[in-house]
């Protein structure tokens, strides 16, 4: 059985709904980076130099991220002489396998929950990325699913960060837990915990300072909020989500590399995938960071906030060519 039919299969046994967010979200770097492909593969017959040259080219312009490529080039090189490739067509299957290789999380891509009682999630990155709308549009799937939800607005400096979260929790119907403005956002998850605690709830979102001074005083402000969080709950914080703006492709990567494991970082969020055509960035910081992408912004919606999906990815992405696919004999 081919790799598309094998992919596509694997995809049916999941929900309809999902593939089509997943196509829709990722229609921009579809057309502008997919379609290039395809077209390279249309124009040129044959695999030379020129070919690979051009095929670099598009996946850099896709923001896949420079060493990736590079790598994935050898890779490809390599199996083309393997198995004594002459028809470019023949290879595009093989990188859309090499592409989903690149996507497999060795971590488990699943949010971390706890096995009991209070799940704690913090939220960090710098401002504009979308933090507090992943915030509210995750707050409104976990209360979608019937769980008890609070929100903390940890980010104390950024003026109307409070204000934004509060809005967000008018409209999915969550409390939040604040202090004034300037105020210890580690004496805010102090407070956020207790309500959390004496409320019975079940998941607590907390919001965190986008920017500081300089990158040790935010490091040293999120150490803090770590040290309160797990007096009060030893196993906590269950996940540490970096969120990341696709928009910004190698910048969303340098902000990973900032933030990274050093500071607790157990997973990312890449938002605004939808409004992008460099969605490659994700596999440049798939391949990059040794931290699973968790969860993908598609839409606007609320229900455009979606667990990542490598197949579902790819798939999206090769929509046209797997739909297109006879039927085998």
């Amino acid at each position: 059985m081919s790799f598309f039919r094998k992919l596509k299969e694997s995809i049916t046994s999941k929900t309809e709904a999902v593939t089509t967010v997943f196509k829709e979200g990722l229609a921009k770097t579809r057309d502008a980076f997919v379609e290039k492909v395809e077209d390279l593969f249309v124009r040129r017959k044959k695999i030379d130099e020129e070919f690979y040259e051009e095929l670099e080219e598009i996946l850099i312009g896709a923001d896949v991220g420079v060493n990736t490529v590079m790598d994935l080039m050898d890779e490809l090189r390599a199996e083309v002489k393997k198995r004594r490739i002459e028809d470019a067509s023949d290879l595009r299957p093989i990188l859309s396998e090499k592409l989903i290789g690149l996507l497999d999380a060795e971590g488990d891509a699943t949010l971390t929950m706890a096995p009991s009682g209070l799940t704690v999630i913090l939220f960090v990155g710098v401002n504009g990325v979308g933090k507090t709308t992943t915030i509210g549009k995750l707050a409104h799937r976990f209360k979608q699913e019937g769980k008890k939800v609070l929100m903390a607005a940890g980010d104390t400096f950024r003026a109307g960060a409070i204000e934004q979260l509060e809005v967000w929790g008018q409209r999915v119907g969550v409390d939040v837990i604040k202090q004034q403005a300037g105020s210890d956002p580690a004496a805010v998850m102090f407070d956020a915990i207790q309500a959390a605690k004496t409320r019975q709830a079940d998941i607590l979102l907390c919001d965190t300072a986008g920017r500081m001074q300089n990158k040790s005083n935010l490091m040293e402000e999120l150490n803090k909020i770590f040290r309160v969080i797990k007096r009060e709950i030893p196993d906590a914080p269950h996940e540490v989500l970096l969120v990341l703006d696709a928009n910004t492709g190698q910048n969303a990567l340098q902000q990973a590399r900032l933030f990274g494991d050093k500071s607790g970082v157990t997973g990312l969020v890449l938002t605004k995938l939808d409004s992008t055509s460099k969605g490659g960035i994700v596999i440049a910081i798939r391949q990059e960071m040794n931290i699973p992408v968790k969860l993908v912004g598609l839409g606007e919606k609320m229900t455009d906030l979606q667990d990542f999906d490598s197949e579902q990815f790819v798939l999206a992405l090769f929509a046209g060519l797997v739909t297109e696919l006879p039927e085998e004999k």
